[in-house]
């Protein structure tokens, strides 16, 4: 299986859809290998969220809006997600229990979430550009 972005002889013969939703995945599975390395909290501290490309952990810097646009739609929802996830959001759509599961949730209202001062802003930053871009 090519897992580069680069479209293989497959590719060709596939609908324009299909390469779509393919690209799609590779972008959102390639942002989906975390980098665990900013497990190291304090315990009252959330688990981070860490991505490859330039995005890095979520609960300790802003994400550079520039960043942020480069993404996809289905990229935004992930990123946006786990920021939530890691904090134990209790999801209620069956996309993100398919992705997330709630087998370690324990908060069922949102509004109940400690965010700290980054990750509410990268929250922030992301459904901004998610309605720029139209995927919300």
């Amino acid at each position: 299986m090519n897992l580069s972005h680069e479209p293989d002889r497959a590719d060709a013969a596939r609908p324009k859809s299909s390469r779509l939703i393919r690209k799609s995945f590779l972008e959102v599975f390639s942002l989906m290998t975390f980098a665990i390395a900013c497990m190291a909290l304090p315990l009252d501290s959330a688990r981070a969220a860490c991505f490859e490309d330039g995005i890095g952990c979520t609960n300790d810097h802003y994400i550079p809006k520039s960043q942020l646009k480069a993404l996809s739609c289905d990229a935004l929802w992930t990123v946006r997600n786990t920021i939530y996830d890691e904090r134990g959001y209790c999801f209620r759509t069956a996309r993100a229990k398919d992705v997330f599961s709630n087998e370690d949730c324990h908060v069922s209202n949102a509004d109940d979430l400690n965010f700290n001062k980054y990750e509410r802003g990268n929250i922030d930053r992301i459904v901004a550009v998610e309605r720029v871009k139209g995927c919300r």
